[in-house]
């Protein structure tokens, strides 16, 4: 590029509000003005699940020269993710990241967003309506079908089971429940779902609430998945409390620094995850490339991600990044942050 056309096109795009350098055409390091604001609404704050994905955003931000924070209700709240979303609109932010618990509910507000200009930008969302982009970590089919073989080799294949969900509205996790009770009818015929899948998945006491109920109502039930971060730990810690380890699988999904102790004493079998920090930067980058006006195209290299299948028609990046947790993998995925 000549020094001439490279001056101009500085010029070109610090007149519109951004500040862009290199040929990829990413934010440099000098921070004199930031390039938009992007705030994401989470499920819920202050869990660990979502302490990590701020920590991507807030990393994202800084590289991406992007105003990047986190927002989020204190529980498990669809109407107050509107209703956080609508403020955010109110504010004119560049960018509006949602992690959804309702992908219905959330659909008529995020057309008030993009019908007000703003970028959405959503994870755990494919099915998520009025969208920019929506970023994935995992192969959603893969991940509950995973998570099933697990469960079976630890059941014998045999026995019944129970399904946690975050809500009974949050789109991904009633993918992976669906393609995990599939599998099992396909696969395992000597196995069975005890009962219509459980709420309470993304909060610990919630979740040891079902499983409390679930070994009074359903005591012949001999293994749990957990689709939603702290499902695994609320029925593990139950578990744990009755020293039922060796009766009951627990499986699920979590956070390798909190399972752990319940790893090692075998109140949980074995989990499955995938960095949620690098989900909060790779939705800042895409944040940032939508705001460049990038073009996408299908094996792009997408930084917190690597190379990306996109789906430009059905606005989808993704990449499969299914890390299991057990006694021989914990400590190493701790080392790595998580």
């Amino acid at each position: 590029m000549k020094r001439r056309d490279a001056l101009k096109g500085l010029a070109a795009m610090s007149a519109a509000g951004t500040l862009a350098a290199g040929t990829m055409g990413w934010p440099g390091n000098a921070r004199a003005a930031a390039a938009g604001q992007m705030v994401t609404v989470a499920k819920i704050i202050g869990i660990p699940w979502f302490n990590l994905l701020s920590d991507g955003i807030t990393e994202g931000g800084k590289k991406f020269n992007i105003d990047a924070t986190m927002t989020g209700p204190a529980h498990v709240d669809p109407a107050a993710q509107v209703s956080m979303v609508e403020d955010l609109i109110a504010k004119r932010v560049n960018v509006i990241g949602l992690v959804p618990l309702d992908v219905k509910v959330m659909g008529p507000v995020l057309q008030r967003a993009q019908d007000a200009g703003i970028i959405v930008i959503t994870q755990e969302g494919p099915n998520q309506d009025n969208r920019t982009w929506d970023v994935e970590m995992i192969d959603s089919t893969a991940f509950g079908e995973t998570q099933m073989k697990a469960l079976a080799k630890n059941m014998g294949e045999r026995g019944q089971y129970i399904i946690m969900v975050g809500t009974l509205t949050t789109p991904l996790h009633n993918k992976w429940a669906d393609a995990a009770i599939a599998y099992q009818k396909a696969h395992y015929p000597n196995m069975s779902l005890a009962t219509s899948r459980f709420p309470g998945s993304d909060e610990v006491d919630s979740a040891e609430q079902v499983m409390r109920n679930t070994l009074q109502a359903y005591p012949d039930v001999r293994g749990v998945i957990g689709f939603g971060s702290n499902g695994a730990i609320g029925a593990g810690n139950v578990i744990r409390q009755r020293h039922l380890q060796r009766k009951i699988s627990i499986l699920g999904t979590a956070i390798p620094s909190q399972v752990k102790p319940l790893l090692l004493d075998g109140s949980v079998r074995e989990c499955f995850v995938w960095s949620p920090k690098d989900a909060g930067y790779a939705m800042v980058a895409v944040a940032s490339l939508a705001l460049q006006k990038a073009s996408f195209t299908d094996g792009m290299d997408i930084p917190g991600l690597g190379r990306a299948h996109v789906d430009v028609p059905g606005r989808l990046i993704s990449v499969d990044r299914t890390l299991a947790i057990n006694k021989d993998t914990v400590d190493k995925l701790i080392a790595q942050g998580l």
